[in-house]
């Protein structure tokens, strides 16, 4: 009997420390789970009601989406919650986890970081918006279903671009034959009759009676790939400013060289507008440049290869340094403007060594531009009238307009209100895209506010301002050292402003490296970092944000200085103090 008793004593005791050893563990496990629980608790719902605390975790534990990768996210994850090793339990870990999954039921089960993330990027991204844009954009396209691109016409004065332009005109219909001829009639009385051409462009008297581009002019064609706009810059150096105007709106270039005897070697030569043309067309953002050499008819040429290949030996080095690549940013071909020999149709016998595409056809296999369709709205104002109203005309360089859309303009957030929109040949339009060319009635603000370089923009994201910025200069032309209190005009985009280079910041090398010291001076064909402050506020972006607002150029005296791009922007507080 005492056998029985002891071996039932044992027993109980055995019970009671294995119920106090579960219980023990138990009340072990549950802090440390629970205070894992509340960063991992799901959003809301009517069903399942979750606490404040447990909402405000949420957001805090979720990583940012741009920072998510593949393999850095696992990693991290793995070493935050490793899973358990799967091997045999114990019975009083069986009964703990069979305890813990009940427990799971009810609250959610720690996940990986990746999951997590992945999930709170997807419930954070605003997809209905993008479907909005998506659908938007596509509409956008759908009407403006043709490209448009802007072209400019470049090269010295007399190299033939405004009787190349006008000569477009007339072969793709634009200007009637009976338009051309009356034309040619008066060109004839006045003794100008090689100029007739011409005239579809030069359209005021003083253009005419001297032969030579003053203003930038401005016509448009299409063919059945694309819609055009020509701009034609003048040639003479007393007009840089208004070729200037003319490049910051264009996306193409063409480079117009007479092949003639002895013109060729004027322009090109030292103090020839070819060389600064195509400088300044860089410096403005035309990246692709058709080299169009013209006047082959000549009897000096007469379509000749050998002259042909002199030209675009000596031209290749050039732009190359300028910056254009050979392999992808230049074309070179034979044209004649007056004959139409190589712009429409291809020149064929007359120039049996030449196969390439005409003009016209080399503009239309030219690659499409990336477009900011859906970006915020910039457009630079190159010029206001009033007409029944106010009229402002410019490119459309990012985002895309309608009609009533709230507008600023730019510096002052002055608020107005698209009227109307009017495209080429001043047909109205309900919307215009980035690219676009158009002129834009006004409501809710007078012209004589408005001037040449203010920045019609969005409400959402206007246009931003400063009246100093530090930007990146290479020094092209200068008779002297340039030292700090150096003025200068500045030309960005459509602006033209007076401006004083106040410090010198850093002189860089060939690598681009920045020198510790502000250098005292710098010279021709030296790269530096400086501080620009103009008299009052400028529409201007950094290069890296709006590269068409943040690239410009400094010209004194009738001659280019320095072309530089904005890498900031300086707040006019901060500066003066």
């Amino acid at each position: 009997m005492s056998n029985d008793n002891n071996s039932s004593n044992v027993e109980d005791v055995a019970k009671k420390l294995a119920s106090s050893s579960l219980s023990s563990k138990a009340m072990a496990f549950k802090p440390t789970f629970n205070a894992k629980a509340p960063a991992f608790v799901p959003r809301p719902t009517a069903a399942t009601p979750v606490a404040p605390a447990a909402a405000t975790a949420a957001p805090a534990a979720a990583p940012k989406p741009m920072t998510i990768s593949i393999g850095g996210s696992s990693a991290s994850s793995a070493k935050a919650t490793p899973e358990p090793k799967k091997t045999e339990q114990e019975p009083e870990k069986a009964e703990a986890t069979a305890s813990s999954s009940e427990a799971k039921k009810e609250t959610p089960v720690a996940q990986p970081a990746a999951a997590t993330s992945a999930a709170a990027a997807a419930a954070a991204a605003p997809e209905p918006v993008d479907e909005v844009l998506v659908a938007e954009e596509e509409m956008l396209l759908d009407e403006h279903f043709k490209e448009h691109l802007n072209i400019i016409f470049i090269g010295h004065v007399d190299a033939g671009k405004s009787t190349l332009g006008g000569n477009i005109l007339f072969l793709t219909g634009m200007v009637d034959a009976r338009t051309m001829e009356k034309y040619e009639r008066e060109a004839r009385e006045a003794g100008r009759e090689s100029w007739y051409l011409s005239w579809a462009l030069d359209t005021n008297q003083e253009e005419r009676s001297k032969g030579k581009t003053v203003e930038c002019g401005r016509a448009s064609f299409e063919s059945t790939k694309r819609r055009y706009t020509i701009l034609d810059a003048p040639g003479h150096k007393n007009f840089v400013p208004s070729m200037l105007s003319g490049a910051g709106q264009a996306d193409v270039g063409v480079l117009v060289i007479s092949a003639r005897r002895g013109e060729f070697e004027t322009g090109f030569d030292r103090g020839g507008q070819t060389r600064e043309h195509a400088v300044l067309a860089k410096t403005a953002g035309v990246r692709r440049l058709i080299v169009a050499i013209n006047k082959m008819d000549d009897p000096t040429v007469e379509w000749s290869r050998q002259r042909y290949d002199e030209i675009k030996t000596k031209l290749t080095p050039f732009l190359k340094a300028a910056g254009y690549n050979p392999r992808t940013d230049l074309i070179f071909l034979p044209i004649s403007g007056f004959t139409g020999a190589g712009v429409k149709d291809r020149a064929g016998s007359l120039c049996p060594w030449y196969t390439g595409p005409s003009l016209l056809e080399t503009l239309d296999d030219l690659q499409a531009i990336d477009r900011k369709i859906n970006g915020p709205v910039r457009i630079p104002i190159s010029e206001k009238f009033n007409d029944m109203g106010t009229i402002i005309s410019g490119k459309i360089e990012s985002g895309h307009i309608k009609v009533n859309q709230k507008t600023f303009i730019m510096p002052g957030k002055i608020p107005c209100e698209v009227g109307a929109i009017y495209g080429e040949n001043d047909i109205e339009e309900q919307s215009a895209v980035c690219g676009d060319n158009v002129r834009i009635r006004l409501r809710g603000v007078k012209d004589d506010i408005i001037q040449s370089g203010f920045v019609l923009s969005d409400t959402r994201y206007p246009s931003r301002c400063a009246r100093a910025f530090n930007a990146q200069l290479v020094i092209l032309d200068a008779s002297n050292i340039i030292t700090a209190g150096y003025k200068a005009v500045l030309h960005v985009h459509m602006a033209v402003e007076e401006v004083v280079i106040t410090k010198l910041l850093h002189k860089l090398n060939k690598q681009g490296q920045k020198s510790r010291m502000p250098p005292p001076f710098v010279k021709k064909n030296e790269a530096c970092i400086v501080r620009i402050e103009a008299k009052r506020s400028v529409c201007v972006e950094r290069f890296k944000d709006f590269m068409q607002l943040g690239r410009f150029t400094l010209r004194d005296e009738g001659k280019t200085i320095a072309i530089g791009k904005v890498v900031k922007l300086i707040d006019t507080s901060a500066a003066s103090n």
